[in-house]
């Protein structure tokens, strides 16, 4: 029972034939086996539905072992790194949808809103938008930076 179960476990694992590409006479074949002295061994990647927890996360910050700093509640962190991890499937949304959420980059706004028509580097850096109907004006939109990052979102009627 015992090789059966490891049998089952390394099949998977040759599962995965060599796939050779073979150029001749101008038609591009591939095969199982090399098919002459110009074959290109390919790679073929895992393309398998699924992954970890871990996969498209930023690096996490490298702290060095000897020096230990206090540990900060999770209140005083979030307040004092308003740029938060936003991922790929997540932001790709709010950019078709054209909104605009909290930690995203000047660079995610410009993709959403494009230009702003007004700029204010002080107090606080701050884009203002415009949104039309019909011609008139019927609604404003703040968007508030700190640290290149958006900080907050508001929207205002005139």
């Amino acid at each position: 029972m015992l090789f059966v179960f490891i049998l089952t476990w390394g099949i998977p694992a040759a599962a995965w034939p060599q796939v050779y590409r073979c150029d001749a006479g101008g038609d591009t074949r591939f095969s199982d086996q090399p098919c002459g002295e110009d074959s290109e061994e390919i790679t073929i990647r895992d393309n398998r539905i699924g992954g970890n927890f871990g996969q498209n996360l930023p690096p996490s910050p490298k702290r060095d072992e000897t020096v230990e700093e206090p540990e900060k509640s999770t209140q005083e962190e979030t307040s004092d790194d308003t740029c938060r991890f936003i991922n790929s499937t997540d932001l790709r949304r709010y950019l078709v949808r054209e909104q605009v959420v909290k930690g995203m980059t000047k660079e995610h706004v410009l993709k959403a809103f494009g230009r702003p028509p007004e700029t204010y580097p002080t107090p606080q850096e701050t884009w203002v938008y415009q949104t039309k109907y019909y011609g008139a004006l019927y609604e404003l939109t703040y968007v508030y930076f700190r640290d290149g990052c958006v900080e907050n979102v508001v929207y205002r009627k005139p």
